[in-house]
């Protein structure tokens, strides 16, 4: 499995928190696992895509630039950069 992280900065009176349109587009991608969003205390967020293989996470780059454009226009962000991973571990707990 592998793994996009997008970082953003939210204009201060929003979230940024993504629509569900935004969300549905994203995992209607091929080879999305998921999409996790995530607000931190110094107005930074993290969107975290899970992808099934590295093709998958190739392929979804050019969609994913223009969604992750829209987006950011859409709820007034700033994108501060986009990561690439392998994830090596992964489970949750019940």
């Amino acid at each position: 499995m592998f793994a996009r992280v997008s970082t953003y900065r939210p204009a201060p009176d929003s979230t940024g928190a993504p629509s569900e349109e935004t969300v549905r587009r994203v995992l209607e991608l091929p080879g999305c696992k998921g999409i996790y969003y995530l607000l931190g205390k110094d107005n930074k967020s993290l969107g975290l895509t899970l992808w099934d293989d590295e093709d998958a996470l190739a392929g979804s780059r050019p969609a994913a630039d223009r969604i992750r454009a829209e987006t950011t226009q859409e709820q007034h962000m700033e994108t501060l950069g986009v990561e690439e991973f392998e994830v090596l571990t992964q489970q949750l707990s019940d």
